[in-house]
């Protein structure tokens, strides 16, 4: 039962993410955290994203900014690498409550929707930023929404949001796989769950896909701007409840 909740949880999740411009992990988290414990919500849930994330892939590839990535991945590498190194030993869940407080404030930024750009953006920013959110999505489990205003602000296109971050996310898991496990914060059972996350989420990109080419520029930033809102909502809580 376990893996069919993770399975259909993925499903659902990455169906709306899509549209949404990301956020199926962090939609997956207390979920993840319910079923498996917190300890192991973060490595299980990008073991999952990485399963899911050939099917985006496969699906946006020709949307994919590639001066993005060039930009993004390269320092994204190394924070990947010391966020999951640092998994194993720290938890610091006053993160969450920082990251929820960022989200929130996109409501603002961005007039729901009705404003394109909230500050200029060059491509060069992608670099320091992809140090720092690969970081803290080591830590946390998931910060791909933290993204989306600086995505926003450059100019791409929709389509361009959800494809390029697929093609980061994926070489980013290609380091923090491997570093969780070696530092023993990926171990038996939980590669299965990864798999049944995985499953849900490929079939979830497969009808996000068919949703996003339906829905307006307008729609799809609101879509996005209430699902950072509602993710960061949700990880105050949590925060406080904790």
């Amino acid at each position: 039962m376990m893996h069919l909740w993770l399975f259909l949880g993925a499903m659902l999740a990455f169906s709306f993410s899509t549209v949404a411009g990301g956020g199926g992990a962090m939609i997956l988290l207390p979920l993840t955290s319910t079923l498996l414990g917190s300890d192991k919500a973060a490595p299980v849930i990008q073991l999952g994203n990485f399963v899911g994330r050939p099917t985006r892939l496969m699906l946006f590839w020709k949307n994919i900014n590639w001066k993005i990535v060039r930009w993004y991945l390269p320092l994204a590498v190394i924070g990947a690498f010391l966020g999951a190194w640092l998994f194993a030993s720290l938890k610091l869940e006053w993160l969450q409550l920082l990251i929820g407080a960022f989200l929130i404030s996109t409501f603002w930024q961005f007039r729901f929707g009705k404003k394109k750009r909230s500050f200029p953006m060059k491509i060069s920013w992608f670099a320091p930023l992809g140090l720092g959110v690969a970081f803290l999505s080591s830590l946390v489990g998931a910060t791909g929404p933290i993204l989306n205003p600086f995505y926003m602000n450059y100019g791409v296109t929709k389509e361009e949001l959800v494809a390029t971050k697929a093609a980061n996310s994926f070489f980013i898991a290609i380091v923090q796989l491997p570093t969780y496990s070696f530092f023993g914060a990926l171990e038996g059972g939980m590669w299965w769950y990864g798999l049944s996350l995985g499953a849900g989420a490929a079939i979830g990109n497969w009808i996000g896909k068919k949703w996003l080419k339906r829905t307006s520029d307008l729609r799809f930033r609101q879509y996005l701007i209430w699902t950072m809102v509602l993710i960061g909502v949700v990880m105050i809580v949590k925060w406080f409840l904790n």
